[in-house]
């Protein structure tokens, strides 16, 4: 039995909003990405074990506000102090994770399902989170990622590069065919291709 995608009602192929007679390059490219590990990973309060020594896919995990730790597989969110998200394409990572991390000293809960992950690439991808998110995106760099609100549904956001801007979102998938909706109106008026 294969999973059924967080978006399947709602993404289909194509082109919409203001598109014509533009530059195919110049659109927003919005797609859904699948088969992701998610992995949420939270330090408790009374645990004295060092972050230092623990890594992830030959990551090591920053308790920095914002920030993000990557290579090709696999990306560390900073979610909050003693919070991060693994976000991989390695599906067998969990285990080692499961290893690594002892049930005395860390929550370790896998959200692959729970979440739908959006990805939109292009120039005017900060216009289109300004519509609905309070957060100042011209702060926003390349490997950074922040907890908010999209018109009311709580999301995460991942830069993962600025030239063009991609970034991906992730919401409770419960909520992720209203964030479709949300981000796909508010890129109409560029003009977007859905993938």
């Amino acid at each position: 039995m294969s999973p059924i995608s967080a978006l399947a009602n709602v993404h289909s192929p194509g082109e919409f909003g203001d598109y014509e007679n533009k530059n195919e390059n110049n659109l927003l490219k919005i797609s859904e990405i699948k088969n992701l590990l998610i992995v949420q990973i939270v330090q408790y309060k009374n645990s004295t074990v060092s972050i230092d020594s623990i890594d992830i896919d030959g990551l090591k995990l920053k308790d920095e506000p914002l920030r993000v730790v990557n290579n090709d597989d696999t990306r560390l969110l900073w979610s909050g102090p003693k919070n991060w998200l693994v976000v991989s394409t390695k599906k067998n990572l969990f285990k080692n994770i499961l290893q690594n991390f002892k049930e005395s000293d860390f929550a370790v809960t896998d959200l692959s399902h729970s979440r739908a992950v959006m990805q939109i690439e292009g120039q005017e991808v900060k216009e289109v989170l300004k519509k609905g998110c309070p957060f100042n995106f011209n702060s926003l760099e390349k490997n950074n990622s922040i907890n908010s609100t999209y018109n009311g549904i709580a999301f995460t956001v991942d830069l993962l590069d600025d030239d063009p801007d991609k970034v991906r979102l992730f919401a409770l998938r419960s909520f992720g065919e209203s964030l479709y909706h949300s981000i796909t109106d508010a890129s109409l008026e560029f003009g977007f291709k859905s993938l």
